[in-house]
């Protein structure tokens, strides 16, 4: 059993939560995951770690609510406990000095940007990192992801923080008066797609992270396989990082949507069941 040592609501249906797991701290790297359950009967849930603090022995996740699942881990309070957490998984991100790099990060995607941000800064980088979200409120780890960024750009959709527009007008902005040694896009699979084809524009190696549904997290199920560069890859153990220009990304973004109807009659019947019990 995992203890949650801490839980914070960040935006609307956006949480936070630490957990009590010091083999997991002592080994987590930017770019790696857990799986957590919170029952015995519970769906696997991958999570970025966000942070890690090896002497208190705590993971940080950061999830939205976008099902049965999440919304069943939104209730989870601090000093109760996780059924298990297993990880660090997945291969960490190739941290290392290149010189200039550029971060994007989309809704909640900011949130396992975030760690890339801060190990490559540490790595001696000139961090340009840009945010975006629906609206200010969806804007997640604004004073974080500054401290560890030279510049920081934030665009909505609405406008109501930074500029109104994509993520990917800011990413040309930056490309035409930057030389950009790396790029990293993190968030929604569209928006993912569109950094990649931007910086493939300008012709700047860009990496992203696949989120596809995972069971096991060692690569037996087989559910979290993608197409790369005309291969069959499993994220859980060859990512999750790919570079963005070999992703199949039609192929991808069509397997997201792949159980849309199961995870919608599930949200519904949980729905239902908290308001039968109150």
């Amino acid at each position: 059993m995992f203890k949650v040592l801490e839980r914070k609501e960040l935006a609307p249906t956006e949480y936070e939560i630490l957990v009590d797991a010091p083999r997991i701290a002592n080994k987590a790297q930017p770019g790696q995951f857990v799986i957590l359950r919170i029952d015995e009967r519970g769906e696997r849930i991958p999570l970025t770690i966000v942070d890690a603090d090896q002497k208190a022995g705590w993971v940080r996740l950061i999830f939205q609510v976008i099902g049965k699942s999440t919304a069943q881990l939104a209730t989870v309070m601090a000093g109760e406990y996780l059924k298990d957490v297993v990880g660090p998984l997945g291969k960490a991100t190739d941290i290392k000095n290149y010189g200039t790099v550029l971060l994007v990060g989309g809704g909640v995607g900011i949130a396992a940007l975030f760690p890339i941000i801060k190990g490559l800064k540490a790595a001696g980088n000139h961090v340009i990192t840009i945010l975006g979200a629906k609206n200010q409120h969806l804007l997640i780890l604004q004073d974080e992801c500054a401290k560890y960024s030279d510049e920081l750009i934030l665009m909505t959709d609405d406008g109501s923080a930074g500029e109104q527009g994509l993520v990917t007008q800011a990413m040309e902005t930056v490309f035409e008066r930057e030389k950009i040694a790396m790029a990293w896009a993190i968030g929604p699979s569209v928006m993912m797609k569109f950094c990649t084809l931007t910086a493939q524009k300008y012709s700047v190696p860009i990496y992203v992270s696949l989120n596809p549904i995972m069971i096991d997290g060692t690569g037996m199920c087989g559910g979290c396989r993608v197409t790369i560069a005309d291969s069959i890859k499993f994220a859980c153990v060859d990512g999750p990082e790919f570079l963005g220009k070999e992703v199949n990304w039609d192929e991808f973004v069509n397997r997201m949507q792949q159980y849309r109807s199961e995870e919608l009659l599930a949200d519904e019947r949980y729905k239902k069941q908290v308001s039968i019990n109150g």
